[in-house]
C-alpha cells in the first residue's frame, strides 16, 4: 500500500515514520525549502528532531505529485487547513482513502470535521478521524502507542487500521465518526483547563475532578450529535483526555500551565511553535453547545479565561461557586 502524509509538522512527521516501516510513504510539506532540508538531512529538524527517516519514506513539495499515487491519504495538516485540503484532493481526481489526524471545531462554523468532510467530498468517497492518546514524540521513538480509526465505511475502517497497525502502534477501527470526533476536539479545552488547574497548586485531588467533570462534558455533548458512550469512555474519548491533561509533552495543557503563571495568550501563543488546537475549539464548542442547550461549565471558564481575559484565579472560583448538585453526566 502506497501512503502519502499531507503535512509535515510534527505528528505527521511522526505517523510518516511510523508507516514507513511497512509501506512506501510520501510526506508532503507545502514549504519546497523544508522540504529540501529533510532530503538533504533525512530528519525534520524542526518539528521532531533526532527521529531518523526510513529508508521508503520519500519528500515531496508538489501536491498533486504527492496525491497521484496514494492508495491511503492522511492528512495532518491543521484543522483550520483541512477544507481546503480536501477541496484540493477532490479536485486533483484522487479516489484514495483519506484519514485525518487533526483535532478540532473549524473557526466560525463551529462545525466538527467529520461534517466539513461530508460537504467537501463525494459520497462514494471514504473517510475519517484518526484520533487518541498519542504524542509525536513517542510515536516516532516507537514507544507503545494505541489509536482509533473510525469511518461510516466499515470497510475502510478495518482495512485502513490494520494497513497503520504494527511496530508497536496498536490501531484500532470504529464505526462512530462522531463519537471519535468530539472526543479528539474537545478534550484539548479540558487539557488548557487542567494545565491552569496544575499551574495554580490545586494538586491530584482538583485534577482528577477536573478530568473527571471534563469527561462529563465531553460526553453530554457527544451523546447529544448522536455519539456513543462507549466511545467516548475508550481511547478516542478518555484515553486522549487523560494523556492531554497530565502529559508534559502536552501543548495544550502548556497552555494552561503558563496562563497560570500571567503570561498572556498572545505570549504564549508567540513561543509555542506548534498549534495548540483548545485555544481555538473553546470558542465554537460554547457557540454551539448553546444552541443545542448542552451545560459546559469547564469549557465555558476556559473560553472565558481565552476570549475575555478573565484571570485563571477567578475562573477556578466560578466553579468553585457553582450550585452544589447530584453527579450527573
Amino acid at each position: 500500500m502506497k501512503i502519502t502524509v499531507l503535512g509535515a509538522g510534527s505528528f505527521g512527521t511522526s505517523l510518516a515514520i511510523h508507516a514507513a516501516h511497512q509501506h512506501p510513504v510520501t510526506l508532503w510539506a507545502r514549504n519546497p525549502e523544508h522540504v529540501e532540508e529533510m532530503r538533504r538531512t533525512r530528519t525534520n529538524a524542526h518539528y521532531l528532531d533526532g527521529a531518523v527517516f526510513p529508508e521508503k519514506l520519500q519528500l515531496e513539495s508538489n501536491l498533486h505529485t504527492a496525491l497521484k499515487q496514494a492508495d491511503l491519504i492522511l492528512s495532518v495538516v491543521p484543522t483550520s487547513g483541512l477544507r481546503n485540503m480536501l477541496r484540493e484532493i477532490r479536485a486533483s481526481g484522487s479516489k484514495a482513502p483519506v484519514a485525518w489526524a487533526c483535532k478540532g471545531l473549524e473557526a466560525s462554523s463551529a462545525k466538527l470535521l467529520y461534517e466539513v468532510a461530508a460537504e467537501e467530498l463525494p459520497p462514494d468517497h471514504a473517510w475519517g478521524p484518526l484520533s487518541g492518546p498519542s504524542f509525536a514524540k513517542e510515536l516516532a521513538a516507537g514507544l507503545p502507542t494505541a489509536i482509533t480509526l473510525a469511518s461510516s465505511n466499515a470497510e475502510f475502517a478495518s482495512n485502513a487500521a490494520a494497513a497503520l497497525h504494527g511496530n508497536h502502534l496498536r490501531v484500532y477501527s470504529s464505526t462512530d465518526v462522531i463519537g471519535v470526533s468530539v472526543g479528539g476536539a474537545l478534550k484539548n479545552v479540558i487539557a488548557i483547563a487542567a494545565g491552569i488547574c496544575d499551574g495554580m497548586g490545586f494538586g491530584n485531588n482538583a485534577r482528577a475532578a477536573l478530568i473527571t467533570r471534563g469527561l462529563a462534558e465531553i460526553t453530554r455533548f457527544g451523546l447529544a450529535l448522536g455519539a456513543r458512550a462507549e466511545t467516548l469512555m475508550g481511547l478516542a474519548g478518555a484515553g486522549d483526555l487523560i494523556l492531554t491533561c497530565t502529559g508534559d509533552l502536552s501543548r495544550n495543557r502548556q497552555v494552561g500551565l503558563r496562563l497560570a503563571k500571567g503570561e498572556t495568550l498572545e505570549q504564549i501563543l508567540g513561543g509555542l511553535g506548534h498549534v495548540a488546537e483548545g485555544v481555538y475549539t473553546a470558542r465554537e464548542v460554547c457557540n454551539r453547545a448553546q444552541n443545542m442547550g448542552i451545560e459546559m461549565p469547564i469549557t465555558y471558564q476556559v473560553h472565558q479565561v481565552l476570549s475575555t481575559g478573565l484571570s485563571p484565579r477567578d475562573a477556578v472560583e466560578n466553579l468553585l461557586n457553582r450550585e452544589q448538585k447530584a453527579e450527573v453526566y
